[in-house]
């Protein structure tokens, strides 16, 4: 008689850091002012613990997806969500009136419509050449792409190969950090962005 050969052991679920190490996971993530990638989160956690394995990215995940499922269990504000090809702890959607009162008083800091209307283009037609800017806008750009580099939302990507090689202009990584997109496939449709920019800007124009 054949005798039965055994099956296989199943592969053990990734387990998540301790919680220690979460909670140190948890410090980072709230104490950065930007988006922190992968590696930048694992390389300070394993200096908790020298003797460990090194942390995987799959162990990172299920942590992460451990804190949030303990912030949706006790009613937080906020969640960890992968953000401009990094992790940041943001707060949920139905909090935005609540936390767009508290920062009313720093609305002339916010863009303008022409401004949002410009880096709009920008973000949906990059690389783009200043005049073909100026060719969908129907007036000079200069000023308005020059205030939008000294935010950090629009950088030079490279030069067009066309006759006197122009500047061809991008979105950067803060871009997509303060609009809260993962990458530029996160980008909504050009017909919703209109109810946006009614709510995000001011009444000045440039």
């Amino acid at each position: 008689m054949t005798p039965q050969t055994e099956n296989p052991p199943m592969t053990s679920e990734i387990k998540p850091l301790d919680s220690r190490s979460r909670a140190a996971l948890e410090a980072l993530l709230m104490t950065a002012d930007r988006p922190l990638k992968s590696q930048a989160i694992i390389d300070p956690l394993n200096l908790l613990d020298r003797s460990s394995e090194s942390i995987s990215q799959e162990t990172l995940d299920a942590s992460i997806d451990a804190l949030n499922e303990e912030y949706e269990s006790t009613n937080r504000s906020f969640r960890i969500e992968r953000v401009a090809a990094g992790y940041r702890i943001m707060t949920l959607p139905e909090h935005a009136p609540v936390v767009a009162a508290m920062h009313r008083a720093r609305a002339g800091t916010r863009l303008t419509r022409t401004q949002l209307e410009t880096l709009s283009i920008i973000a949906y037609r990059q690389p783009v050449t200043r005049a073909e800017l100026e060719n969908i806008r129907g007036v000079a750009c200069g000023d308005i792409v020059r205030t939008l580099m000294d935010r950090g939302l629009v950088k030079i990507t490279g030069r067009a190969e066309v006759l006197g090689r122009p500047m061809l202009y991008g979105t950067t990584p803060r871009f997509l950090d303060t609009f809260g997109l993962a990458n530029l496939k996160d980008l909504p449709k050009p017909e919703d962005l209109l109810p946006t920019m009614e709510q995000a800007t001011t009444t000045e124009r440039i």
